[in-house]
Order: structure tokens, then C-alpha cells, then sequence
């Protein structure tokens, strides 16, 4: 049953431009909206504007393949030479975080996403290089840089500039080096520059995967989908019980109000949002895999991962919004999205942006969640890949969701805190 206010009231009425003067109608909207702008502006710009300059130990592995007889004079091969030159200039600086490993264990580290990217020097490289000094020369001598599309296509990018730099300054040590050591003209000529630099990737993704942010805007999906689709659940689940106005263009109506304490509200808006989510989830699989073909795999466990992320953003805007109230769609904006976004890492690597961004992405959702669908999506959904740590952040952000939620209203209803409480006019 709804209750409909006549068109045509009697009495006196109240024109905008009377209203417009009236400076506290102002003062709430204009405050909250110049502190939303501020915010959204130093969150999304100041995690992206320089990644280069806030880089911070990011991870690259650096393998050491070179097993020939070291050059005369020399104790040590070039490969043993130059991976030690670069850990030791990286160890003055904290932007990158070389990791010597083997090739099967650098292998293994691209492929569960652990490292950016590899630069590989060959077992013939002592070997290729010493051949430079007489004609015999028939093979330049190359380094490999590996890159790891599957984290991101701007932090592959950044950690593949890193090695071509580090492997160009080692190939102009070695030729000053070596130059001396021959008369033939041609030899001299090459060894200013004398080693090749080829890249290759080191995991290779699907060529549906939006160069490594499919991971990236399906998270933001199911982010999107518990955000909005939990806020739709608080608003219909209050018009319904009649602690709300329902206004569809010029229709106004309000139902009976339902006798329920805030707490039961909580309980059915939770299960309600809880009931929708395994129709948003499987809708969102069908139009990214089945409709847009999105790559893909594991797919049971890509569905209860997302239904799983998607209940517990859900479950975490309808516990804001049953301890805010009115303002708890501004506040669980600002935590599912606002400082969610420049803080998940799956565009900028978080080793790329300001200290504040990495904080943030110790505990903020999107992070998490984006790490464990890139573990589904790319890297064999492999629990050392990020889905392990995507799991607990998602069994946390539940727990957090339903003690905090049901702690405030409990508290409300103790209280006697009821909803439409009659104030004075």
C-alpha cells in the first residue's frame, strides 16, 4: 500500500529563489562536495604522476647462466663480472630489488608473479665475446631480458627499461674494456657496443587479456558490482519497510512502516545482498568470458572467488551504511573505491607509487581481490601468486563487515536509537 500526497496543497508556498539565500542550505553539500574533489584529485593523480622517481624495490630477477673459461687476465667470467657490477650499483639505490636466481627458478618466479621481469646472461657469453677480439667472430654476443606481461603492462614496461638500460651499460664497460685488445678494424668498430640486447616474455598471457589489465577491470567489476549492488540492496530494503520515500519522476509514495529494529534490518539487507550477488556474479562471467571472450581458466574457481569478493564488498557497504546512516554511501565510497583504486596495483605497481600507496595496499580490498583474480586469470591460479593472501583478505573483510555492522546496531537498539524517531518540527 503507498500513500500519495495530493498535487495541489493549500497554504503558503516556498520559492527556490527564497531558499537559494538561505546559507546553511549551502554550507553540508558545498563542504562535502570541495572535500570529495580534493580527495579524488590527490588520490588518483599523485599515485600515477611519476612512477619512475617513487620507484621502490621493485622485483627483477637476475640470472647468471655464463660457464666459460673467464678471459686472459681474468679470474671471473663477464656474465659473474656483470651481474655483480649491477647488484652492486642497485645495493646504492632502493628502486630495484635484483634477486639472483637460477633459470629454473627465475622461470618459476615469473611464472607465480613474483617478479616483474629476468635479465638472463647466456652460458656462451664469456665465450661469444672473447671471439669479438680475432676474426673468427661470427655471433654477437646477446643478453636477454625477459618481461612478465601478466603483472601489468606499465610495470612490465618500466622493469623491461630497467634491464635494456642495466645490459647497454654493461656492454659498453665490456667494450672499453676489450677495445685495446685488437687491431683488426671491424672488431674495434664492434666493440664499442659489442652486445646485443633481445626481449622476449618470460610469461606469456592470452591474447584476450587486455595486455595484463583484464585482472585489473574484472576486479574493478566485482568491486563495482557489491559497491553499487549493496547500496541499491540498503535503498530498495528501506523504501519497501517505509523508512524511505519512494520518488520515481513526479510519483511520491511512501509504504506502512514496518516494526524492525536496525539489527534485523541489517540481517535481511545482508541476506538479501548475499542472494543477489550469484546472479551479478554469474551475469559478469557470461558477458567478460562468454559474450567479450575474455581469457580465462579455472572457472569454478574464478566463480566462487568473485561471488566471494562481491559478497564482501557488499556486506562491508551495508555495515557502513547501518552505522553512518545517510553519509555511509559517501564513506564506503571512499573505502571500496576512492582509496581503493590508486592503491591495488594492478596498473601501477604499488613498488611505482608514493609510501602512502603502498600503506594503503597492505589492507585496502582491491588490492587484494585484483591480486587473486590475476592468480586465476594468468598465473595458473597458483595460492603464491596472490590467491592465498586474496582468500584471507577476503575471510577478514567478511568477519570485519559482520562484526563491525551488527556490533553498531546492536548498540543503536540497546540505546533505543529507533529509526523515524519524531523531531520537532
Amino acid at each position: 500500500m503507498t500513500s500519495e500526497i495530493p498535487p495541489h496543497t493549500s497554504g503558503p508556498r516556498v520559492r527556490a529563489r527564497t531558499l537559494v539565500r538561505n546559507p546553511k542550505l549551502w554550507l553540508v553539500p558545498t563542504v562535502l562536495s570541495a572535500l570529495v574533489a580534493v580527495g579524488l584529485s590527490l588520490l588518483y593523480m599523485g599515485g600515477i604522476l611519476n612512477p619512475n622517481d617513487n620507484l621502490r624495490h621493485l622485483p627483477v630477477a637476475l640470472v647468471d647462466e655464463d660457464r666459460g673459461t673467464p678471459l686472459p687476465g681474468q679470474r671471473e667470467t663477464l656474465g659473474k663480472q656483470i651481474t655483480d657490477k649491477i647488484v652492486a650499483a642497485g645495493s646504492s639505490s632502493t628502486s630495484v630489488d635484483w634477486r639472483r636466481l637460477d633459470r629454473a627458478q627465475a622461470q618459476d618466479a615469473l611464472a607465480s608473479g613474483e617478479v616483474f621481469g629476468a635479465l638472463v646472461v647466456p652460458a656462451d657469453f664469456t665465450a661469444t665475446v672473447a671471439a669479438l677480439t680475432t676474426e673468427r667472430a661470427t655471433v654477437r654476443p646477446t643478453i636477454t631480458v625477459l618481461t612478465n606481461p601478466g603483472l601489468g603492462s606499465l610495470g612490465s614496461s618500466i622493469t623491461a627499461q630497467i634491464n635494456q638500460s642495466a645490459a647497454h651499460q654493461a656492454s659498453l664497460t665490456i667494450g672499453k674494456q676489450l677495445a685495446a685488445s685488437t687491431d683488426v678494424p671491424r672488431t674495434r668498430l664492434l666493440l664499442t657496443d659489442p652486445v646485443a640486447v633481445t626481449t622476449q616474455v618470460g610469461h606469456p598471457i592470452g591474447r584476450h587479456s587486455g595486455l595484463g589489465l583484464t585482472a585489473f577491470y574484472y576486479t574493478l567489476l566485482l568491486v563495482l558490482g557489491g559497491f553499487i549492488g549493496g547500496n541499491l540492496v540498503n535503498s530498495g530494503v528501506d523504501t519497501a519497510l517505509g523508512y524511505a520515500d519512494s520518488e520515481i519522476g513526479p510519483w511520491h509514495s511512501r509504504h506502512p512502516t514496518v516494526p524492525i529494529d536496525r539489527t534485523q534490518t541489517l540481517v535481511l539487507k545482508m541476506l538479501m545482498t548475499a542472494g543477489i550477488s550469484v546472479l551479478t556474479t554469474t551475469l559478469v562471467m557470461v558477458a567478460t568470458i562468454a559474450v567479450l571472450g575474455m581469457d580465462a581458466s579455472h572457472l569454478p574457481m574464478l566463480w566462487l572467488f568473485s561471488y566471494c569478493a562481491t559478497v564482501a564488498v557488499g556486506l562491508g557497504v551495508q555495515a557502513i551504511n547501518a552505522a553512518f546512516g545517510g553519509i555511509g554511501q559517501l564513506v564506503s565510497m571512499f573505502v571500496f573505491i576512492a582509496l581503493a583504486l590508486p592503491s591495488s596495483g594492478a596498473t601501477v605497481p604499488l613498488e611505482a607509487t608514493p609510501g602512502f600507496f603502498r600503506f594503503l595496499g597492505v589492507f585496502e580490498p582491491m588490492h587484494q581481490l585484483s591480486a587473486g583474480v590475476r592468480a586465476i586469470l594468468y598465473f595458473d591460479a597458483r595460492a603464491d601468486a596472490g590467491l592465498a593472501r586474496g582468500w584471507i583478505m577476503i575471510a577478514v573483510g567478511t568477519g570485519l563487515a559482520l562484526a563491525f555492522g551488527f556490533a553498531m546496531t546492536r548498540y543503536y537498539d540497546r540505546r533505543g536509537l529507533r529509526r523515524l524517531t519524531p523531531q520537532p518540527a
